[in-house]
């Protein structure tokens, strides 16, 4: 029934892409759950994620997409009980089942309909039928839903694919993966012929970015034919995003900071710069644009450290930050011709001065789950790109187009002004090493830095 229910809605999966929400789903339904709430950027996958979920955990389950079948949005909600919400969706569409104990109730694109989120408590005191809600711009109207339903609900923000679900779709299991910690944990160096194999699957992920559409069509025709159109089109749907959910001067100062990031970091200063949009433009009457996008799951925000030391938490300055895309391939879509011939056909992650190395790492920094931070100190050339708290150390982080030397990161650790500071990672194109409290690691190993350091922390215990 579930299988029927899915391809009758047209969204039969040809090639599903294994990703982590699978278990954490699997593991929601069976702990004593309240309503779930799957927040996330346009295509990240969420929904396809969650019929998969829904057809082999449930016998029974109901999807809604509010933007699919809008006549959903003028169902009267009837103080909010869900036997008069199920009676009102039955009106509509009397095929639909809810069997009680048995059926999953999934609501998509909720933005639409914010005001079904206030079902939420009802359905959890309720306990008859699980709850989903899902939606690409969740994250805006996170408050009004936190307002009406905490303490009733359990959050998960998706993201796109990472580097090792990436692996995942090119065939690579755990083992393989484990391959590749151990190498950072005992410091080996990789051999010729795996350093070749990983940097070259880094590349194309690098190259395709996360979304699991643009990945799928790059596994199912193994080239890259299509996806860059597939990349590009994808940012034309996030503009017509900020058109359709924005109006007059808002749209447009949305518009400004989603059109200037690429521009601003191809500049040496990665530092977002309103007054690079105009001349007379300040930072209050963008900082909503930028939040906006945030919130919509496009961006990330990379603040400067008042003093590289611990805590992290209000240790920055909130007028000072980077933008990054939260994923690289939209970086990546955004080249203009000439850099796209450059970086496809010449394999050149060195162009647009740092920017596409610095992206990823953010990305993949943040898909671990760390806050991104920076530090530059005004009166002299001491910068660091980015930050990882341990349970007792500040770890910067170094970012190197080329392997070579790293004057900010040996600053750091030798002085004795920033206490806090023991060792340093160097992120580079080339392979494992080590010197003077110095750890240097390929880019493509980013991903299992928070595995590394807690495998190394239960050691030394």
């Amino acid at each position: 029934m579930a299988a029927k229910q899915a391809r009758s809605m047209g969204r039969t999966i040809i090639m599903y892409l294994q990703r982590k929400i699978d278990q954490f789903l699997v593991d929601w339904k069976k702990r004593d759950h309240k309503p779930l709430v799957i927040s996330g950027a346009r295509q990240v996958g969420k929904t396809e994620s969650i019929l998969k979920f829904a057809k082999e955990n449930y016998k029974n389950f109901v999807y809604i997409n509010f933007v699919e079948e809008p006549i959903y949005k003028m169902i009267p909600l009837d103080n909010f009980q869900p036997e008069s919400i199920i009676r009102n969706i039955t009106r509509i569409d009397p095929s639909k089942r809810f069997i009680p104990g048995e059926t999953l109730i999934i609501l998509d694109e909720v933005q639409e309909f914010p005001a079904i989120a206030t079902a939420l408590k009802f359905f959890k005191l309720d306990g008859r039928y699980d709850i989903i809600l899902s939606g690409s711009l969740l994250g805006i109207q996170y408050h009004r839903l936190e307002s009406v339903s905490v303490g009733y609900k359990e959050d998960y923000e998706m993201v796109s694919m990472d580097f090792e679900e990436f692996l995942w779709a090119k065939g690579y299991g755990h083992e393989f993966i484990q391959s590749i910690l151990a190498h950072m944990i005992n410091g080996q160096p990789f051999d010729a012929l795996d350093m070749k194999l990983l940097q070259d699957l880094f590349l194309d992920y690098c190259t395709l970015g996360g979304m699991p559409e643009i990945v799928r069509t790059y596994i199912e025709r193994g080239t890259f034919e299509g996806t860059l159109e597939l990349q590009r089109q994808l940012i034309r749907d996030y503009e017509g995003d900020i058109r359709k959910y924005l109006n007059g001067l808002e749209q447009t100062r949305v518009l400004a900071v989603f059109h200037q990031i690429p521009i601003q970091l191809a500049q040496e200063n990665k530092k977002f710069q309103i007054t690079r949009i105009s001349k007379n433009a300040r930072l209050k009457n963008y900082i909503d644009a930028i939040e906006w996008l945030k919130e919509a799951g496009i961006i990330r925000l990379c603040h400067c450290l008042h003093y590289p030391s611990l805590p992290l938490k209000g240790n920055q300055e909130e007028n000072k930050f980077k933008i990054y895309f939260s994923d690289t391939g939209l970086l990546i879509a955004s080249l203009d011709d000439e850099a796209q011939m450059d970086f496809r056909g010449n394999r050149n992650m060195g162009i647009y001065k740092g920017a596409l190395y610095e992206n990823v790492v953010s990305e993949a920094l943040a898909k671990s789950g760390f806050p991104l931070y920076y530090y530059k100190r005004n009166d002299s050339t001491l910068e660091e790109d980015f930050f990882i708290r341990t349970t007792d150390e500040l770890l910067p982080v170094e970012v190197k187009a080329r392997n070579g030397t790293a004057k900010s990161l040996k600053t750091l650790i030798k002085s004795s002004a920033y206490p806090d500071i023991r060792h340093g990672i160097k992120l580079v194109h080339g392979n494992i090493g080590q010197e003077g409290g110095i750890y240097t690691y390929p880019y493509f190993c980013t991903f299992l830095l928070k595995s590394m350091i807690r495998e190394i922390s239960s050691k030394n215990k």
